[in-house]
């Protein structure tokens, strides 16, 4: 059973650091880190979660949608663990969504994000994918992309107009669902 690993929260400052590229996927640390990452993000309620938030300053994240009390409607998936990603294209269509993260508790934000991204990126057994991501599992992959250079999804919402609570978020938006 891997370790569940402390979330770090906003403020800290390896959230506003770029994290450095995996030199070699297959060393015992890294794919040691891939496990506590995939063990941290299914109880902490995440879709996602990015080495910076555990305080590993690597490109790597797990996409892992599925339905949560957050996101009722999220599509189901297996955690995915996405190294070295790169995004290849945009859509020129850009999207807004509600998003929170696991570093910022208790807060919501209207966060636009392109509708559809191609991406690369390797898997744990450095296969190379390139895949076009839409929707949902775009946003994330974005959110997440965004934790690698240093920035929170605070950093895209256009106005503070746009920011809800937790607890506001629940009553307004999922109870409408």
């Amino acid at each position: 059973m891997s370790q569940i690993l402390q979330i770090y929260k906003l403020g800290n400052p390896i959230l506003r650091q770029p994290a450095q590229p995996i030199e070699n996927i297959y060393d015992e640390y890294i794919q040691n880190l891939i496990d506590a990452l995939i063990a941290t993000v299914v109880p902490a309620n995440g879709v996602g979660i990015a080495a910076p938030q555990v305080a590993e300053s690597y490109r790597m994240f797990i996409v892992a949608s599925r339905p949560t009390l957050r996101y009722p409607n999220a599509p189901e998936m297996e955690p995915t663990p996405m190294l070295n990603p790169r995004i290849i294209a945009r859509s020129s269509e850009i999207v807004k969504d509600w998003e929170g993260c696991l570093s910022i508790p208790g807060i919501r934000g209207l966060v636009p994000r392109h509708q559809a991204i191609e991406v690369e990126y390797s898997d744990r057994n450095g296969k190379l994918h390139r895949q076009v991501l839409t929707d949902f599992v775009a946003r994330i992959f974005q959110h997440e992309y965004d934790h690698l250079d240093g920035k929170v999804f605070l950093d895209r919402v256009e106005s503070t107009k746009e920011l809800i609570s937790e607890e506001e978020y629940q009553k307004q938006i999922i109870q409408k669902l």
